[in-house]
């Protein structure tokens, strides 16, 4: 392995999964997501394109499977034309070295991701202090080191659009994390929202076990600046998306998608700001 590539020292497989671990879903014909434990990886393109997109890379060790997913929906041999990150949370990077040495793709991300991405700077430290469930008690044992990718990490284009993928477009929605990204499809209203919000209350052990499905904010152990947070979820709000795939839980639609992102949006601050923890201000 090369300096430019390096996986995070704190990396190590982290023993938890929900009824959804290991299940694949196709929401339309050219969007499907894997179920990696408790993290949603996306493949965007038809089954057998020859020009697909990988969006996320899913939990540490968790690399051989989407490559078997992958050649299972596009053929042997077919990979990527690219990877796409809504940020370099762990649980969102965990295979991409595995991924990157075998594909040999380029891997875009938001200028404001990179200092975690080339090893320069470590994520804010999981808060288990902060108002939440078992998940949120236990995530200091989440990694947080950054990653080291420089040889193939390229900045998201300046106009917004998205490589390979001429229909969407990238949105700024940080927050959750400084360079954190949300894509959007106007012709179909699709999105794919990373961490920004979710459909599962990530900090509750029994609500990610078993999917309890409900619009939440994003996961508060990891969560840095709330104000950004809130500006991030009324920005997609405003764009009345008819189909979400978050980074964690189910993917939603319809109208059931319009109304639990409507009640985040106006009751934010006692549905997703917790009560106390280091990185909630007064």
């Amino acid at each position: 392995m090369s300096n430019e590539m390096k996986k995070n020292e704190d990396d190590k497989i982290i023993p938890m999964t929900s009824v959804s671990g290991g299940k694949e879903r196709e929401v339309r014909e050219d969007i499907f997501y894997y179920t990696n434990q408790i993290v949603n990886v996306i493949f965007l393109g038809k089954p057998m394109a020859d020009n697909w997109v990988l969006v996320d890379a899913g939990m540490p060790g968790s690399g051989k499977k989407i490559l078997e997913i992958a050649e299972k929906r596009y053929g042997k041999g077919n990979k990527p034309s690219a990877i796409l990150l809504t940020h370099g949370h762990f649980d969102h990077v965990g295979a991409i070295i595995d991924l990157v040495e075998q594909w040999n793709v380029p891997v875009y991300a938001h200028p404001l991701e990179f200092p975690y991405l080339t090893g320069e700077k470590a994520y804010p430290e999981p808060d288990p202090s902060v108002e939440g469930g078992m998940l949120a008690k236990i995530s200091s044992i989440y990694p947080h080191e950054p990653i080291t990718i420089k040889k193939v990490l390229q900045e998201l284009p300046a106009d917004n659009s998205l490589p390979e993928l001429p229909q969407w477009k990238w949105i700024h929605t940080p927050g959750h994390s400084p360079g954190h990204v949300s894509f959007f499809r106007e012709r179909d209203r699709a999105m794919i929202v990373g961490d920004a919000f979710v459909t599962v209350k990530q900090d509750s052990m029994y609500k990610v076990l078993v999917q309890k499905k409900e619009v939440h904010g994003p996961p508060r152990y990891l969560t840095t600046d709330w104000n950004d947070a809130w500006d991030s979820v009324r920005k997609l709000g405003a764009l009345q998306p008819q189909l979400a795939v978050t980074g964690h839980g189910t993917a939603m639609e319809g109208e059931e998608l319009r109304e639990g992102l409507l009640k985040l949006m106006e009751n934010f601050e006692e549905r997703a700001i917790p009560d106390y923890g280091k990185y909630v201000k007064d």
